[in-house]
């Protein structure tokens, strides 16, 4: 613990500052407040300097703690307290008191910390999760589109989806021959379901709603791909954490670049596995009273890791000849499907820190036998790492290098 602390309660407008010498903690501490300006900012560093503070703990409302840090990060250790961990008694909420109970909790080690990763790290979180909300506005429209489409009484989501057919539609085309004949040749629908799929009754406006949707998906997509390339220029040095990530069951790049983006490249921060899932939120929750525990349902944790590691396990119980089959498969008479999933995304949270933390690889015992399978994987992660946007080349085994 440093000798002088400050602690600043955020707001969008103004700071609160307070400054406690922590050798002296009973003695009265220095106020200043400031402004979110550049320039405050700037006089605020300065402030900080020129009093000796070497520690500051911040509480903020929202993301406007982002500047204020950014401000400091060069010349000062910092921390970002959970604001529940702060609170003061019902009546008695005040913004200078709030600072200064802030210090004096950092002091007492009483306060919850939040995780706040480097400056390349928040890059690679910000990629990701820009991505992640693309993915989502994509789903939102693709499913206002069918809305759309059900409004104009046609069912071409019933035996196929053609975005050339769609184009037609918002351009002006009526005629459900000539609209079914822009169908692909290897649809699994004969052409009569896609003509009577495609007769209906649609407004001029419906239309124009319809070529307004689809520039939007577009334009969805494009920015999808440019985020693939940024983030594989990104993540580029790290390709082989990426990879060694990737090989588990149930996750792939797209899923591996999200934990390193969360957690970092050798997950660091996390000194053991346990504390780890604790931080995620995947280990059982504990609700004790009189010895007796009520509730074993998880902590909220990371929501993006969270999310990760339940599609990774849904997948990892549904991959063919994996120990994570197999484990799935004896916990779900006793667990229940849900409860099975869950355990499977524990486990694959313990593995994904062993991996960054020693970095080491996953070996899977249950196809080590079949060299065809592990060629077949290596073939699909290579096709996958070439669509991000990495550089990567398949060496048969036994093979040297030319």
């Amino acid at each position: 613990m440093a000798d002088k602390v400050a602690g600043i309660d955020v707001h969008k407008k103004v700071l609160m500052v307070v400054v406690i010498d922590a050798r002296a903690p009973e003695l009265k501490p220095e106020r200043q407040r400031f402004t979110t300006m550049p320039s405050e900012l700037h006089r605020l560093s300065t402030w900080l300097k020129a009093k000796g503070v070497e520690e500051v703990v911040m509480e903020s409302t929202a993301q406007y703690w982002r500047s204020v840090w950014l401000e400091l990060e060069p010349h000062m250790r910092l921390h970002l307290a959970q604001a529940f961990s702060n609170r003061a008694p019902r009546g008695r909420k005040h913004d200078f008191k709030g600072a200064e109970r802030l210090v004096r909790r950092l002091i007492a080690k009483e306060l919850i910390l939040s995780f706040v990763p480097d400056g390349e790290q928040r890059i690679w979180r910000n990629l990701t999760r820009m991505k992640l909300q693309l993915v989502r506005d994509r789903v939102r429209l693709q499913s206002q589109i069918e809305c759309l489409l059900e409004e104009m009484r046609i069912k071409l989501s019933v035996v196929v989806s053609g975005l050339r057919i769609l184009h037609a539609l918002s351009n002006g085309e009526t005629n459900a021959k000539c609209l079914a004949s822009l169908g692909d040749d290897r649809l699994r629908c004969t052409e009569e379901q896609l003509v009577e799929a495609l007769t209906g009754s649609s407004h001029p406006m419906h239309r124009q709603m319809l070529a307004l949707q689809l520039e939007r998906l577009r334009l969805l997509d494009e920015q999808t791909v440019q985020l693939n390339s940024l983030i594989a220029q990104a993540m580029t040095p790290h390709q082989d954490t990426v990879i060694r990530l990737a090989e588990v069951p149930g996750l792939g790049i797209d899923s591996a670049q999200q934990v390193i983006a969360e957690v970092g490249v050798t997950a660091s921060t996390f000194p053991s596995a346990a504390e780890f899932t604790s931080w995620v939120g995947t280990c059982p929750g504990k609700e004790e009273s009189a010895e007796e525990n009520s509730s074993s349902r998880s902590a909220k944790g990371n929501k993006y890791l969270r999310r990760v590691l339940n599609q990774a396990a849904h997948a990892a119980a549904r991959s063919k000849g994996t120990h994570f089959q197999a484990v799935f498969r004896r916990l779900l008479p006793r667990l229940g499907y849900q409860s099975a999933v869950w355990a499977i995304a524990h486990r694959l949270c313990r593995l994904i820190w062993k991996i960054l933390h020693e970095g080491i690889r996953y070996i899977e015992q249950g196809i080590e036998s079949e060299p065809q399978l592990l060629m077949n994987r290596a073939q699909n992660l290579a096709k996958q790492l070439r669509k991000f946007g990495y550089r990567i080349q398949i060496t048969p085994p036994n093979t040297a290098p030319a």
